[in-house]
């Protein structure tokens, strides 16, 4: 064991002589270790960044959640221009839905419209994003609040006037004011403030519920109708346990009922379940981690074969000393280790180059961009693994050629 530990001691001081002494080669010959791992690495952090951020973005929604609508959240088999032609979902299919449906735990309604401003005084909030629903949606959504409260069903109902403002709406409508009570102007009508959200954190998807407001989907209604401007949605969360394919076929029959469509006719709406778009995005993210393992191995092969030539180059210099080593009793294996173990370094002070520049740009960019960049330890480990493996690879020829030298030969050639 002591023998090995001189051994990787004696292989650590040559890789750094190398590096010492012929900078330029060296360090031209790990810049593929470098890009390889760092391409690797790189990729793998960022799908783990986006992978933790969307599993935290939905974390308050149950994956079962049914969104159900005259679009498609993924590809369809349908075509665009008949998908075109399919009808909104209305108010009154929520109601006939809401007041039939079995193992439902909450059945919300949900008005996709334009980003609008937000005045108060001489204050205004730009391009915040609007969300008329129904009462149900704060459970649906699982909202928590800072202050207040959400809108009741009555409220909803009626379509009162009144408002939920997200953290950031909030604070750059009354900052350190008290918000609650105080009347906001929308749509050129005046809303009463009844709740401010918790705030949440930059979304993945573009919005949060810092930058949105919530307010009664009846109130539009009754301002502009179901105008073509807005897209309505309608939202299903199951209970527990219920047998998905069971659940989404009585949405079917009883929305078909509803609409009065004949037996054979295809649907003319998508039921869109969460667990279904969180897997079309698991399937891109797939995608990514592939692509950036095909572009990663060409830089690690590149990597390999610079590693070899060093370690080639290396044998070259040192034929005399390892003439004199093996004149002197050491043995092939005793070579072989030696050459073995400096390719492996060589290559594991390339990968952690590359390790460094991920974590260097990881943490730069959390800090501008307000999003969270992951290198995980498993991560680091792996791109280590990586390099040392493809040091091992590398270093396997010029190993073996150097164990299998002459001893005498050696000497005289190296003299």
């Amino acid at each position: 064991m002591i023998v090995y530990l001189r051994l990787l001691k004696e292989s650590l001081s040559f890789a750094i002589n190398a590096l010492r002494n012929n900078k330029l080669r060296t360090l031209l010959s790990l810049l593929g270790v470098t890009i390889g791992i760092f391409s690797i690495i790189a990729v793998l952090a960022a799908v783990d960044s986006l992978d933790k951020k969307i599993s935290k973005d939905l974390s308050s929604l149950d994956k079962n959640t049914i969104y159900l609508m005259k679009y498609c959240f993924g590809p369809s088999e349908i075509p665009q221009w008949k998908r075109e032609q399919f009808p909104n979902v209305k108010y009154d299919e929520y109601i006939g839905l809401k007041n039939s449906m079995n193992d439902t735990d909450q059945v919300g309604y949900q008005l996709f419209v334009n980003r609008e401003s937000l005045k108060y005084d001489s204050k205004t909030v730009s391009d915040v994003n609007i969300i008329p629903s129904s009462s149900e949606m704060v459970d649906i959504d699982g909202l928590s609040f800072d202050k207040g409260r959400f809108y009741n069903e009555s409220e909803s109902n009626s379509g009162t006037p009144v408002i939920v403002l997200g953290y950031d709406i909030a604070d750059g409508l009354f900052g350190s004011s008290d918000p609650i009570g105080k009347n906001i102007r929308l749509y050129g009508q005046r809303f009463t403030v009844i709740g401010v959200m918790a705030k949440q954190g930059a979304g993945f998807f573009g919005d949060s519920n810092d930058t949105s407001v919530y307010l009664p989907a009846n109130f539009l209604r009754r301002m502009y109708g179901d105008s073509d401007s807005m897209t309505p949605v309608i939202v299903l969360k199951p209970v527990k346990g219920v047998d998905m394919d069971a659940y989404k076929a009585e949405i079917a029959q009883k929305l078909r009922a509803i609409r009065g469509m004949k037996a054979g006719e295809m649907d003319n709406f998508f039921i869109n379940v969460l667990s279904g778009f969180t897997d079309f995005i698991d399937g891109i993210l797939g995608q990514m981690n592939f692509v950036g393992w095909i572009i990663s191995g060409f830089s690690l092969l590149v990597g390999g074969f610079g590693i070899a030539n060093i370690m080639f180059v290396s044998v070259k210099e040192r034929t005399n000393l390892i003439g004199i080593q093996k004149s002197l009793g050491a043995k092939n294996k005793f070579i072989l280790f030696q050459f073995l173990f400096e390719a492996v370094i060589l290559s594991v002070i390339g990968g952690i180059i590359g390790l460094l520049m991920v974590w260097g740009i990881a943490f730069a960019l959390t800090k501008l961009l307000d999003f969270e960049f992951v290198l995980s330890l498993g991560n680091i480990l792996l791109g280590t693994g990586l390099a040392a493996f493809i040091g091992l690879v590398s270093g396997i020829l010029p190993a073996i050629s150097a164990a299998n030298l002459d001893p005498v030969e050696a000497i005289r050639t190296g003299m």
